[in-house]
C-alpha cells in the first residue's frame, strides 16, 4: 500500500500505475484527459473525492503534454481552436472549482458530483451509440461520405448570423459566431473544473457535433485544450491544497507511456470506431459510477479498472493488426514493382 499524505489515504500502488497507463491509452485514443474515469476510480480507491478531482487534475496536465506533442507530430491539432478553447476554459474551470469547494463546505460533494457523472455519461454514451447504429447501416462508401459531412447542428450553427465571426482554416470552418465558441469553452471549462476532468469527454462531441470538425482533429485540438486548461485547474487546486502530487506522479509515470500509444492509434482506426469505443466506454464507467453511489464500491473500483484495461487493450490490439496489414501490403506493392 502507498500512504499519501496530502490526502491522509492508503491505496494501491500498482492500481495507480495501472490506471495512469490504461487512461493513458484512451485519452491519447479519444482525445480526453480520461478523468471520468480516474476521478471516480480514485474515489473508489479511497481518495475524497475532492481530493480526487484536484489530483486528476493535476495528472491529466501532465499526460496532456504528451498526447498532444504526438497529435501535432500527425497534424490532427487545430492550433487556433485549440488555444481559444483553452484559454476561455480556463474561467469555466475556476467557476467549477467554486462549486466544488461550496459543496465540499455544505458536506454534499460526493453525491453531486457522482449524478452529473451519471447523467452525462450515459447522456452521451446513448446519442454516440445511436448515431454508430445508423452508420454501420450504411455501405462502406456511404460511411465515409456521411462522416465527411458536417451534422445537421453543426449547419444550423455555421449558419448562425450572430457577429464577430471567425474562422478555423485547419478545420475547415469559416464564418462561425464567435459567440459560439465562447460558449462551449467556457462551458467545458466549467465541466473540467466541477468534475475534475479535462472536459474532453463533452468537448470532443462538441467539437464534432456543433463546429463538425472530423474525428481525429477533434481529439486532437481537444487535447491542446485540455493542456491549458488543466495546467491553469492544476494550479488553483493545489493553491487550495487539494493535490496529492505523489498519487498524481505515480499515475503520470504509466500514462506518458500510455498516451504516446493511443495517439498514434487514432491514425490507424477509422473516425466512427473511434467513436463507438468512446461511446462504450461512456457507458460502463457510468454503471461504475452508479454502483459507488448505490454503496458498492468494490464492485464498482473493478469495473471501472476493467473496463479501462479491456478497451486500452482491444485499441493497442488494433494498433498491432492495422500497422501488421499496412506493412502486409507495402510488401506486395514492393513486390509488384520488382516483377
Amino acid at each position: 500500500m502507498l500512504h499519501l499524505p496530502i490526502a491522509n489515504a492508503d491505496v494501491n500502488g500498482w492500481a495507480l500505475l495501472f490506471l495512469g497507463f490504461f487512461v493513458g491509452v484512451l485519452g491519447g485514443f479519444f482525445g480526453i484527459g480520461g478523468a471520468f474515469i480516474v476521478t471516480p476510480a480514485l474515489n473508489i480507491l479511497g481518495f475524497p473525492m475532492v481530493f480526487a478531482i484536484g489530483t486528476d487534475i493535476a495528472h491529466i496536465f501532465g499526460k496532456s503534454i504528451v498526447a498532444t506533442f504526438k497529435h501535432l507530430m500527425l497534424r490532427h491539432v487545430d492550433i487556433k481552436l485549440g488555444l481559444i478553447m483553452g484559454l476561455l476554459g480556463m474561467y469555466g474551470v475556476s467557476l467549477g472549482k467554486k462549486s466544488v469547494l461550496y459543496l465540499e463546505k455544505i458536506g454534499q460533494i460526493g453525491p453531486i458530483v457522482r449524478l452529473v457523472y451519471i447523467v452525462l455519461l450515459f447522456a452521451l454514451g446513448f446519442f454516440m451509440i445511436k448515431e454508430y447504429l445508423f452508420y454501420s447501416r450504411l455501405s462502406e462508401q456511404q460511411q465515409i461520405e456521411a462522416e465527411a459531412k458536417r451534422s445537421k447542428l453543426a449547419n444550423w450553427i455555421q449558419n448562425l448570423r450572430i457577429g464577430p465571426f471567425i474562422s478555423f482554416p485547419t478545420s475547415n470552418v469559416y464564418g462561425i459566431s464567435l459567440w459560439v465558441v465562447v460558449f462551449l469553452s467556457v462551458t467545458s471549462g466549467f465541466i473540467s473544473g466541477f468534475l475534475g476532468v479535462g472536459g474532453g469527454f463533452v468537448r470532443v462531441p462538441m467539437l464534432i457535433y456543433f463546429l463538425g470538425l472530423p474525428t481525429v482533429m477533434a481529439v486532437g485540438t481537444d487535447l491542446l485544450a485540455i493542456l491549458i486548461t488543466n495546467s491553469w485547474g492544476a494550479y488553483i487546486y493545489a493553491l487550495a491544497g487539494k493535490v496529492e502530487i505523489m498519487g498524481a506522479i505515480v499515475m503520470l509515470v504509466g500514462a506518458a507511456i500510455g498516451a504516446q500509444i493511443g495517439s498514434v492509434a487514432t491514425a490507424y482506426i477509422k473516425g466512427m470506431k473511434i467513436r463507438l469505443y468512446f461511446s462504450i466506454t461512456l457507458m460502463l464507467a457510468g454503471t461504475a459510477v452508479i454502483f459507488k453511489q448505490l454503496l458498492m464500491p468494490t464492485l464498482a473500483a473493478y469495473l471501472m479498472l476493467s473496463t479501462a484495461a479491456i478497451l486500452s487493450g482491444v485499441i493497442i490490439f488494433m494498433l498491432v493488426q492495422s500497422v501488421k496489414a499496412k506493412g502486409i501490403k507495402q510488401d506486395n506493392i514492393n513486390q509488384y514493382h520488382r516483377i
